[in-house]
């Protein structure tokens, strides 16, 4: 059971909070992605021959994943706090615990739209989305 429910009032009114944090979770989740991926190639290198890799590039590269995976677990977190469900880290897509006609149901809201305007059951996920 979440700690709260929101109305969808009260989910658009925490749209001002919630929308930057699912930009800057979106972006690091992308630049994370990104320098996983850079890393796992220079691994690759370093298992073959090495070729010319800088000792310093497998640490820089380490460095700039932890970095952007701290800042994802922050934007993680301060969404929790705000009472929201991350369901998607590269869509921004989150929902809002709520009940309707005594079900509990989930608010549904992706970066990009302009309001909270959809719904889904619990077993249901995006793909169920109605609007409200």
């Amino acid at each position: 059971m979440p700690e709260r429910y929101f109305t969808p009032e009260e989910a658009n009114a925490l749209l001002p909070e919630i929308r930057p944090l699912a930009e800057e979770m979106v972006a690091h989740r992308r630049r994370l992605a990104g320098a996983e991926a850079r890393q796992a190639a220079v691994l690759e290198r370093i298992s073959g021959n090495g070729g010319d890799l800088a000792p310093s590039d497998l640490g820089e590269l380490a460095e700039e994943v932890e970095r952007h995976a701290t800042a994802l677990a922050r934007c993680l977190r301060d969404l929790s706090a705000l009472g929201v469900q991350v369901k998607d880290l590269e869509r921004g897509l989150v929902d809002f615990p709520a009940l309707r006609d005594g079900e509990e149901v989930l608010l549904c809201w992706e970066l990009g739209e302009d309001e909270v305007a959809f719904w889904h059951g619990v077993d249901d996920g995006f793909a169920g989305r109605q609007p409200l």
